[in-house]
């Protein structure tokens, strides 16, 4: 996913040159390499080149529409993609993370939040070959979850879960830093022949925040929900 190098590269794809400018500067205060793309066909030649660690993905290109970027770049790509769009209705946060961003980012917005994104993304990078094997454990903070035994820990004491509450909890822990929507969350939890509902899921996510730490699980109104980071 990442090319190696010393200091990740963020494939920054906007073509406002105002707004490329700004975010470059910011990328470079931090001391992150960065690549700048124009157009959807030049960030998907760029994304294929130079094996960014992020993507900061503009939806409202030239040549084609971002979430289209998305779909072609996730045939081949896991990198995490974070959407920073002037579109900010729920049905276009929803349709880019279906399509399979990362993270949607709203503009106007403030370059510590884009930069704080950006440390989640490359976190979750990072953390990726040890806790995507099968059988991995996962910490954040107070939290622990053995994959193997099924067994989830706060603070060392045992967590009691129902088993829908594991397998989103799993599913959340796997996906650390990324917004999951409502309709991947009831695809993938419920078991099958199961079908889950909206008005279920919200019921099991607030028990499962109150178990495991409200402050753990963010919920995005109207999107779905992320596990974030132990501060």
């Amino acid at each position: 996913m990442s090319d190696q190098r010393l200091a990740p590269l963020i494939l920054v794809v906007e073509d406002d040159p105002a707004i490329a400018s700004l975010v470059s500067t910011a990328l470079e205060t931090r001391g992150w390499g960065h690549a700048v793309a124009q157009t959807g066909a030049a960030a998907i030649a760029c994304a294929a080149e130079r094996s960014p660690s992020v993507i900061l993905l503009d939806l409202g290109l030239p040549d084609m529409d971002g979430i289209e970027v998305v779909r072609r770049v996730r045939t081949w790509s896991e990198t995490p993609i974070i959407v920073v769009s002037a579109r900010g209705e729920d049905a276009d946060k929803i349709g880019a993370l279906d399509a399979g961003a990362d993270d949607y980012l709203v503009k106007p917005f403030s370059v510590g939040e884009l930069l704080a994104r950006v440390r989640v993304a490359l976190r979750r990078v990072a953390q990726e070959p040890a806790g995507a094997a099968e059988g991995a454990a996962f910490e954040n903070g107070a939290l622990s979850i053995d994959y193997a035994s099924g067994i989830v820990r706060l603070s060392g004491e045992e967590v009691h879960l129902t088993p829908i509450e594991h397998r989103l909890l799993a599913l959340l822990a796997r996906n650390e830093g990324k917004v999951l929507t409502h309709q991947y969350l009831l695809e993938h939890a419920w078991g099958e022949g199961q079908v889950g509902d909206l008005a279920s899921l919200r019921v099991i996510m607030a028990s499962l925040r109150k178990k495991v730490g409200a402050g753990l699980i963010q919920t995005h109104v109207g999107v779905g929900y992320r596990m974030v980071q132990a501060e």
